[in-house]
């Protein structure tokens, strides 16, 4: 098996570990190149390597992410926290750390996407929402 099939295979492995094995299906609709750079290579190589445990390489990228105020993105990563066992108190713990550090005009922007993905996911187990809509 191929270097480029090997890294595109534990990539895969890592997304379904998270639960997100539907993520980046956009990328793969617009340039397959793309979303293949995004498997091999962040999940395949990055997610993948030693070191760190999946639930510590969780944490470290939603606290980046947090800090970094990004107006995408965090969506999926709450989702992969819980899907992974990491805890409601945990992250609301993880976003008042963050706070201190990156400032709370930070720690407001990651109460609205988290608060918005909880929506979410009770509007669709209640069968108001079919699908999830925020990435």
């Amino acid at each position: 098996m191929s270097d480029y099939k090997k890294r595109r295979q534990r990539g895969i492995s890592i997304l379904k570990k998270m639960g997100r094995e539907d993520l980046m299906l956009d990328q793969k609709a617009l340039y397959p190149d793309l979303y293949e750079m995004s498997v091999g290579h962040l999940f395949g190589d990055v997610w993948a390597r030693g070191g760190l445990s999946l639930r510590d390489r969780q944490l470290i990228t939603l606290a980046a992410n947090i800090a970094l105020a990004r107006p995408t993105g965090n969506y999926s990563h709450y989702r992969s926290a819980r899907h992974i066992g990491i805890t409601h108190k945990e992250i609301c713990e993880l976003m008042i750390q963050v706070g201190h550090y990156a400032g709370w005009p930070a720690v407001s922007n990651a109460v609205r996407q988290y608060t918005a993905v909880l929506e979410e996911e009770k509007d669709i187990k209640a069968g108001r929402k079919k699908k999830r809509t925020l990435v």
